[in-house]
């Protein structure tokens, strides 16, 4: 595994990779409801974009508390992967490649982290978007052989990976990777925002730990500023993964075709559908993530340097 020390391999990238994977499932559990809203608006074309607690209790009357927690178990097993892997990666490049703390660098990293991420963990984002939205085309029948073509029923993450490889290939397991890599621009963004206004706000503090809702406002932050610059490309990432329902136009088409497909149709409004519950939930969710992630960080690094210092002792 490495030494404590400063190597892309240590305890410390391990440490902060458990911690960012930990808090990430937190909070995706706790927002969960405003998530599913932001994926029913993104994909469900006939779902007129209404207010978004409107729309979560027209959910629930519709499909009762399931429907709101569908898909929930598969959404934290690849959100713990996913944000293991991104930061692990970016904690390990920093610790080499960034000892200066230099936020362009910081945003550099990040994209790099994104883009290690993406290739990792994709066929799992896929899966989790369909389980996510399964059932919903059995209570509405499709409207169009596209949409019909993504109305599957598996039965796991694994079976759904199994499945997608066998009938779909590796280009269905990796449908939406272009967009995501493009999309490592959100979390680089996010995180050369939530770095660099950490860093002033212990300057402004002398030094001193940031309190829990200091850590959960720039958390905020910097989520909103990520996400409201990406979004359109989100929206089009979520009809890449699930297969999008517009008739006439193949399932692997491009991200610029399918923007400026969605443009055409719907006008600037189509691209931002669904971006209150979005903002909502990756806002909140990011931002607590942010504190638990912090203070789980912090209370391993304590027990660690405890340790130690007992095994020094002896």
């Amino acid at each position: 595994m490495g030494k404590q020390g400063t190597g892309l391999f240590s305890y410390s990238s391990l440490v902060h990779a458990i911690a960012g994977g930990c808090g990430s499932a937190v909070a995706m559990a706790t927002f969960f409801p405003l998530d599913t809203v932001r994926t029913r608006l993104q994909l469900e074309e006939g779902r007129a974009s209404k207010n978004t607690f409107t729309q979560m209790i027209e959910i629930y009357h519709e499909e009762g508390l399931v429907g709101l927690y569908r898909g929930l178990l598969p959404v934290i097993e690849s959100l713990y992967c996913s944000n293991f892997v991104y930061f692990y990666t970016f904690h390990g490049l920093k610790r080499v490649a960034n000892k200066e703390q230099a936020a362009i660098r910081d945003l550099l990293l990040a994209m790099v982290a994104g883009s290690v991420n993406v290739m990792v963990t994709n066929p799992l984002w896929v899966v989790n978007t369909r389980l996510k939205m399964q059932g919903v085309h059995r209570r509405k029948p499709p409207t169009t052989p596209n949409a019909a073509s993504t109305n599957h029923h598996y039965k796991g993450m694994l079976d759904g990976v199994r499945r997608v490889w066998r009938e779909e290939g590796l280009a269905g397991l990796w449908s939406g990777a272009t967009s995501s890599l493009v999309l490592t621009v959100n979390p680089a963004i996010q995180f050369m925002v939530y770095e660099a206004a950490k860093r002033q706000a212990m300057r402004v503090s002398g030094g001193q730990q940031l309190s829990s809702s200091t850590v959960f406002l720039v958390g905020a932050v910097a989520k909103t500023v990520a996400t409201v610059l990406t979004y359109p490309i989100q929206l089009v990432q979520a009809k890449q993964r699930h297969g999008h329902s517009y008739e006439g136009l193949p399932q692997n088409t491009g991200v610029i075709t399918l923007m400026l497909y969605i443009l055409k149709l719907q006008g600037p409004k189509g691209l931002f559908k669904g971006l209150e519950a979005k903002l909502l939930q990756t806002v909140l969710a990011a931002a607590l993530m942010f504190v638990c992630y912090e203070k789980i960080a912090a209370a391993v690094f304590a027990v660690l340097m405890g340790r130690r210092r007992l095994v020094v002792k002896q």
